[in-house]
């Protein structure tokens, strides 16, 4: 089975790149409204603002929207799809984040406090209607949040998730001390630290979000090559035998993220290959996870996730309904 299992809706800042890049999606959309003009000339350009001030009106959950997500997808062969949503973008989440993520006076701070706020877009239920949608029209759908695990926070983080119906729910890590990592105008916080000290940072918090017992899977686990600032493969192996053994003992999956591979500097799925035979070796189940933000996205380099599953030794991959965990056959 080929399923995408960990792919988004849209995310802010909204700048003028997004709106190009919500241009670029919406080539994939039905179109509700028709032209016959030729690319790149006024008339189509006219067009393209129109079909935008309509998607900005319908907002990223409407059903057009959304159901570009699963007709892109199937044509693309997949045939399980896991739709999440970032925990900061909601209203109810907020305590939560504002008390982990550094928005002080600081220059990170006032940083990270102007992204927080272009981010945040309104209620969870919003989302969550929007997907219960899309499982009523008969998509194959599993519906999941991506929930950023702070050291401490667990009590909070079940709280808050206890109040949802969900088929399963991703833990991350995006943050250290407070630092967004892979926000790119944070990078050069990089040149300051000992990377081998901070991949042993991150990988200590991946094994107690696995410990916690919050999380089905644990996403993207070394995302922080996400700038390409990395230790040498060979000084990780350790790390890598480490967190895979820990996430064997609490029954937790993972992934083959791609998103990194084409959206990122670093252009290498997560984990590593190196990363990805420890977790095979301590029999770590895994998905396939596009970590898509626009439809014309998901599904990207998944046939090249599953044929590095393979080679690693793999057989099957997992998925999750109701909150239970299902194995399936790779994709012959």
């Amino acid at each position: 089975m080929k399923v995408d299992f960990h792919f988004h809706l849209e995310e802010g800042p909204y700048s003028f790149g997004w709106l190009q890049r919500t241009a670029r999606a919406l080539e994939i959309v039905p179109q509700e409204m028709k032209t016959s003009s030729e690319r790149n000339t006024l008339p189509w350009m006219e067009h393209t603002l129109d079909r935008l001030k309509l998607r900005l009106e319908e907002g990223c959950f409407s059903e057009r929207w959304l159901e570009a997500y699963f007709v892109q997808g199937q044509k693309k062969g997949i045939q399980r799809f896991g739709m999440v949503d970032h925990l900061y973008r909601f209203d109810e989440f907020r305590d939560y984040y504002e008390k982990y993520i550094l928005m002080d006076d600081s220059e990170l701070g006032r940083l990270q406090r102007y992204w927080y706020d272009r981010v945040r877009i309104g209620s969870i239920d919003d989302f969550l209607n929007a997907a219960r949608k899309m499982q009523a029209k008969g998509y194959p759908l599993s519906i999941g949040v991506e929930a950023d695990y702070f050291p401490g926070g667990e009590a909070e983080l079940k709280e808050l998730l206890d109040k949802y119906e969900l088929d399963y729910v991703i833990g991350s890590v995006h943050f250290l001390n407070g630092w967004g990592f892979d926000n790119p105008e944070t990078k050069e916080t990089y040149e300051s630290k000992d990377l081998l000290d901070l991949y042993k940072h991150l990988f200590e918090h991946v094994k107690s979000a696995a410990n916690s017992g919050l999380f089905d899977i644990i996403a993207h686990l070394d995302n922080l090559k996400v700038f390409n600032y990395r230790p040498d493969e060979q000084a990780m192996i350790g790390l890598y035998d480490d967190v895979a053994a820990a996430l064997k003992k609490a029954n937790v999956a993972s992934e083959i993220n791609t998103g990194l591979a084409y959206r990122y500097p670093v252009k290498e799925m997560c984990p590593s290959p190196t990363f990805l035979s420890k977790l095979y070796e301590h029999g770590v189940p895994i998905t396939l996870s596009s970590d898509s933000h626009y439809p014309d996205d998901i599904g990207t380099l998944l046939d090249e996730a599953i044929v590095l599953a393979k080679q690693t030794g793999y057989k099957e991959i997992v998925y999750f309904e109701k909150g239970k965990r299902i194995s399936s056959p790779l994709e012959d």
